[in-house]
């Protein structure tokens, strides 16, 4: 099954990079005519395979995604508190701080799409755009903390954990069916999310003044909701790609996806967390 992630979409390369005279790859506890097969030995990635390449050293394992997530979303929080430190938004520093931010955004933006396209993945890449995402998300949260709801963020990263731990929890006990037709909707959805996301900037930007209405009152919190089950499916698809990988037995680096596409799906729950919390605190 293809992601709608371009982040975790190689995935399911992997699975054909085996030699062209080995088996089909298969993962344990499937039956023939239903899907994969009894086991995956004869797969050159899976763990534990004899080949003459000694590929099997080299596949992924969940302490691989969960080490490389962790320092992935490591960075992406101490840059983050870092930037809260050392970039006040005061009126003093106000400009500079939004400056910079900015700044680190755009870099951050311009190093996922990089990524996004290479055929590898690039650890370098991944950090530098957890780096800059964490100073662009200190400055952004300490402004929405300073001017417009104090002690929100705290409640948006409780509030991210929670959705996660949701997400992984219905995951886990297959209380959401993670296919073809669900990554489909999935695509579908964000996509029309994005369009409006843009014709509200447009109109903003070209003096509508509030815009579609999405950054105020009742129609920004259903706005800011729908952005959240959104990344939630998201998220259900990077667990879905990373059980797939592991079972495929993909090559160690490809960990590194799986990070990249956990961090670029957690930081969009986290803003849009947000964005909810600070409407409804200010409509109340």
């Amino acid at each position: 099954m293809r992601t709608s992630n371009p982040n975790l979409s190689r995935w399911s390369a992997a699975r054909g990079a085996a030699p062209a005279d080995a088996p089909a790859l298969k993962p344990v506890g499937a039956t023939v005519g239903t899907g994969p097969a009894d086991d995956y030995r004869s797969n050159p990635f899976a763990p534990g395979a004899d080949t003459p390449t000694g590929r099997a050293d080299n596949a992924v394992t969940m302490d691989d995604v969960l080490v490389r997530t962790g320092t992935t979303l490591g960075t992406v929080a101490l840059t983050a508190v870092l930037s809260w430190l050392l970039l006040p938004v005061d009126e003093a520093n106000l400009g500079r701080s939004y400056g910079l931010a900015l700044g680190a955004a755009l870099v951050a933006f311009v190093l996922s799409m990089i990524q996004a396209f290479k055929r590898t993945p690039s650890p370098a890449l991944i950090l530098g755009y957890a780096a800059f995402e964490g100073v662009f998300l200190g400055v952004f949260s300490s402004t929405v903390s300073t001017y417009l709801s104090p002690g929100v963020v705290v409640q948006a990263v409780l509030g991210t954990f929670a959705v996660s731990a949701a997400v992984l929890l219905a995951y886990r006990m297959r209380w959401i069916r993670v296919d073809r037709r669900f990554a489909g909707f999935v695509a579908s959805a964000a996509t029309g999310f994005l369009l409006l996301l843009a014709a509200d900037l447009l109109f903003s930007a070209f003096g509508a003044g509030n815009g579609l209405g999405f950054h105020s009152g009742a129609l920004g919190i259903l706005f800011g909701v729908i952005g959240i089950v959104l990344g939630a499916g998201f998220l259900a698809l990077d667990f879905k790609q990373v059980e797939d990988a592991i079972a495929y037995g993909a090559p160690r680096e490809e960990a590194w996806l799986a990070a990249f596409g956990l961090t670029t799906t957690l930081v969009w729950i986290y803003l849009e967390v947000l964005r909810v919390l600070t409407l409804f605190n200010g409509d109340n």
